[in-house]
């Protein structure tokens, strides 16, 4: 699977970490930045990456700040775009299950090393269930549409 991964300065670290990690588990990860802990927006990283997993460069995406709150709500602002914030493998888990999610948003203030990669593999082995949240990703989706 390939994955996109972006951060803000607070996330720099944890990007490393998990770069490492899901390379190491057999994913092709493309680092959109930034390579340095000196202080940018994470908008911009949250655009970068929610247009790889869009346009179908990406499979899968992971955006990083400090809370992840800011990374999520950027993420979703991109069109096609369903971002979960997850601090604990059950979010990761149901925004998938649930929300079809694409993109995991995580807190690098708030999530250690070892529990955000265990809340990425639940990210990446999690399937949409379908049925009926199909039908309330579909009106999410309409809702989109009309922005």
């Amino acid at each position: 699977m390939k994955i996109a991964i972006g951060s803000d300065h607070r996330g720099v670290k944890l990007k490393e970490v998990l770069k490492s990690f899901l390379e190491s588990v057999g994913h092709t990860v493309d680092d959109l930045g930034p390579q340095s802990s000196d202080s940018v927006d994470y908008p911009v990283y949250a655009e970068k990456v929610g247009k790889s997993v869009s346009s179908g460069n990406s499979d899968k995406g992971i955006v990083i700040c400090g809370s992840g709150i800011g990374a999520s709500i950027a993420s979703n602002k991109v069109k096609g775009i369903r971002a979960v914030l997850a601090r604990s493998k059950k979010d990761a888990e149901m925004g998938v299950r649930h929300n079809n999610a694409n993109v995991l948003c995580l807190g690098a203030d708030e999530t250690s090393d070892e529990d955000s990669e265990i809340i990425v593999k639940e990210f990446l082995k999690a399937n949409f269930e379908g049925g009926r949240h199909k039908r309330r990703v579909d009106i999410m989706n309409r809702i989109e549409e009309k922005r």
